[in-house]
């Protein structure tokens, strides 16, 4: 569904409920629901997120310090890769007859905003991936291995707690800064006419109303995400278009009119 733009609807910045700790739960259900909607198109979404998954991983495998910069990037684009997915979601909740060419043009209603907040995820991402070499410099200091290599070898090297914590240090305040910021922000740009900084504000205060609900969501995502790695891609071909449709449910029920 397409909105026009205008300026009144740009200043106005929709209310946030309040929602259960364990809501979570509920979204993942509901998202399991929406993936039989419109099975093709979002098996093939995940399918194609799985082969560019194995692109970064083979990117990465003799250049070990980019792996966590990569993983990042991945996790930066996902919202937007998955903008069909939550229109099919929306589709199927306004009980309309399921149309794949609609969800794909779904972004054009509020382009500006969504290309703005998608520059902004960039530079985010080039900056982690920045300070992931600059850690992975300052605190291992041998002879770069590949990656299935490089865990014995820093624990050889004595330098693995360091190096893991300057990691999680580093990693875990650009996450938290990006998952606040964007935990509903393409959604919502995506359906409603909206402005970059206000669905960004929208999205810190959902997280502000929900904390528990909001750290509970993004561990599942995040440990989702990892099994997915895990199985070497494959898995993410059902998690990804999995998580999408549950994102979607997570904005409707967090972000009101």
């Amino acid at each position: 569904m397409e909105h026009p733009l205008d300026s009144q609807s740009y200043l106005e910045a929709p209310a946030v409920r309040r929602v259960s700790v364990l809501r979570a739960f509920a979204w993942l259900r509901s998202g399991a629901r929406d993936l039989v909607f419109r099975p093709g198109v979002s098996f093939g979404i995940g399918a194609v997120v799985a082969v560019v998954g194995l692109i970064l991983m083979a990117a990465t495998w003799q250049a070990t310090y980019l792996a966590p910069a990569l993983l990042g990037g991945f996790l930066l684009v996902a919202p937007f890769v998955a903008m069909p997915l939550y229109a099919l979601s929306r589709q199927r909740e306004q009980s309309a007859k399921p149309d794949s060419t609609l969800a794909f043009r779904a972004w054009k209603g509020n382009a500006d905003s969504i290309a703005l907040f998608g520059l902004v995820l960039v530079l985010a991402y080039l900056a982690w991936e920045r300070l992931a070499a600059i850690v992975f410099a300052l605190f291992y200091t041998e002879q770069v291995q590949h990656v299935p290599h490089l865990p014995p070898a820093l624990l050889l090297s004595g330098q693995a707690p360091s190096l893991v914590l300057a990691f999680l240090a580093v990693g875990a305040t650009v996450a938290v800064l990006v998952f606040a910021l964007g935990v509903v922000s393409v959604p919502l740009l995506m359906d409603r006419p909206m402005d970059v900084i206000t669905a960004a504000l929208t999205s810190l205060r959902c997280c502000a109303r929900n904390p528990g609900a909001m750290l509970l969501w993004a561990a599942l995502i995040a440990t989702l995400t990892a099994l997915g790695f895990a199985t070497f891609m494959l898995g993410l071909i059902v998690i990804f278009p999995w998580l999408a449709h549950a994102s979607w449910h997570a904005y409707r029920e967090m972000v009101g009119t």
